[in-house]
């Protein structure tokens, strides 16, 4: 296993409550059908979406700072450009880790977690990589 899958294969054996920024409502949409898939595999979905009450069953949050409890991570469903605040708001809601999906990239995002001794994950597909390991994680167990 290269370092890049054992970080990762880390970070998801310690998760089990997922908050999800740019959750949405729409089945087809990566942001919806990726949370639902990692759902039921037995991780709890947090939704965070200022335009829906709920989704996936779950009470829809507005932003992160709004979740009244302990989130292990937040996977981002948002532009590049919006990945420096979304890590600095999971950083003041006691938020340790951040996972930016496939095609979301942040050099600033990074150098910030760095700063404050988070983990981040960047371009990357949590379902994807958590399928490359779970039967290491589920062995664990």
């Amino acid at each position: 296993m290269d370092a890049e899958l054992r970080h990762e294969a880390k970070i998801l054996s310690t998760v089990r409550v997922i908050a999800v920024v740019g959750c949405s409502r729409n089945e087809g949409k990566p942001s919806y059908d990726i949370p639902a898939y990692m759902q039921r595999e037995g991780f709890r979905i947090i939704p965070v979406n200022p335009n829906a009450e709920s989704i996936l069953g779950e009470k829809c949050y507005k932003r992160l700072s709004d979740i009244p409890f302990k989130v292990d991570i937040v996977d981002v469903f948002r532009p590049s450009s919006e990945a420096l605040a979304i890590t600095k708001e999971a950083f003041e809601a006691g938020v340790m880790k951040v996972w930016l999906q496939l095609g979301i990239y942040s050099e600033e995002a990074a150098a910030y977690a760095a700063s404050k001794s988070m983990e981040i994950v960047m371009n990357r597909c949590i379902m994807v990589e958590y399928n490359k390991i779970k039967d290491d994680i589920s062995t664990r167990s």
